[in-house]
């Protein structure tokens, strides 16, 4: 092969790889609404707990405000979704966590302090296991805010 095709063929794959990383790159941000279960915007946010919540349209933020207290169970599993939260502590007990007790809550990975705790969200269903996780009580034993 000749250097000239060489030189082509390494600039066509270097670009299709830079296209995909920056596709890849977009396509990061994946939230939903705590309001409408729509896909959520970046642009759409609401200032919540020193972090933004993300919204489907522009009158989902108003009415998230007016009353955030309705919404905030789905509002912070989405903080910990959109990687703005991280888990510290077991969200049932506020215990140290432990690696092997980790279930799915709201497409959210939650890890427990124990078995217990795992086996207690793991029976539960639909909202009263993400109410069991992220509502304000469990969220405050168990998040805190990403550092940066």
């Amino acid at each position: 092969m000749s250097i000239r095709r060489f030189s082509v063929l390494f600039c066509a794959v270097f670009a299709v790889g830079l296209v995909a990383f920056a596709a890849d790159e977009k396509a990061k941000f994946s939230a939903t609404c705590p309001i409408s279960g729509k896909p959520a915007l970046e642009d759409k946010t609401a200032d919540y707990k020193g972090a933004k919540v993300y919204f489907c349209c522009g009158n989902c933020p108003g009415a998230f405000t007016k009353d955030s207290a309705k919404y905030a169970t789905k509002a912070n599993a989405q903080l910990v979704s959109t990687g703005q939260f991280t888990q510290v502590k077991c969200p049932l007990s506020g215990g140290k966590l432990n690696a092997d007790t980790g279930v799915e809550v709201s497409g959210v990975k939650v890890t427990f302090c124990c078995n217990n705790c795992k086996g207690k969200v793991a029976e539960a269903k639909g909202d009263a296991q993400a109410e069991l996780v992220f509502s304000d009580k469990a969220f405050e034993k168990g998040f805190e805010i990403k550092k940066k």
